[in-house]
């Protein structure tokens, strides 16, 4: 719960930036930054610890998976709102492309590691399966190193490189010299 919590906070900071630039940068301060994380860390055990003396598993495992599953929409509106204030905005194309490209990995780690497990705890028929259950388990394992990847991912330097050398993802020269001795000027809630 911590992780997709994190991960919200990190789509919705890039989707901030992009469409509400002005109103984010007077906004953003550490104090603000700090609560965040704290409640995103404070909420999952508040959580676990109210419902676990007081309420059947079967409705844990179901208030688990729904607050999950509530983490998709969001994703989902985060990159169009970012797609759609970014196709109006004159950030560079470069910038453009890590944006993105930071969504489009939150989402997909979302959907491939934390997916199958929402699907197991929505499902009794799937918890019976030994397959599917070691599956979603191994995923939800591998959540830790997604997440090592993305903070690489969102850092600049050797991603441009590496986005540049993609075909669809052309840059010249310029654009990766100037842009690998810049630090990353967008900062995440995550990285406090």
């Amino acid at each position: 719960m911590t992780s997709v919590g994190f991960m919200v906070c990190v789509a919705l900071e890039r989707y901030l930036v992009v469409a509400w630039p002005l109103w984010y940068r007077f906004r953003r301060t550490i104090k603000t930054s700090v609560v965040v994380c704290v409640v995103v860390w404070i909420f999952p055990l508040v959580f676990f610890f109210s419902f676990i003396f007081w309420v059947q598993p079967e409705f844990i495992l179901t208030v688990a998976a729904i607050f999950l599953l509530l983490a998709l929409p969001l994703f989902i509106f985060f990159l169009g709102g970012t797609l759609k204030a970014l196709s109006a905005s004159t950030v560079p194309s470069n910038e453009k492309r890590r944006i993105v490209g930071v969504l489009v990995l939150v989402l997909l780690i979302y959907t491939l590691l934390f997916m199958p497990n929402i699907i197991w705890l929505l499902s009794v028929e799937s918890r019976k399966n030994f397959i599917f259950d070691l599956l979603s388990y191994i995923f939800l394992r591998l959540s830790p190193l997604a997440d090592l990847f993305l903070y690489v991912f969102m850092r600049k330097g050797v991603i441009d490189k590496l986005l540049a050398s993609v075909c669809c993802c052309r840059m010249d020269s310029n654009d990766i010299s100037r842009s690998s001795g810049n630090d990353d000027n967008i900062h995440t809630v995550s990285s406090v």
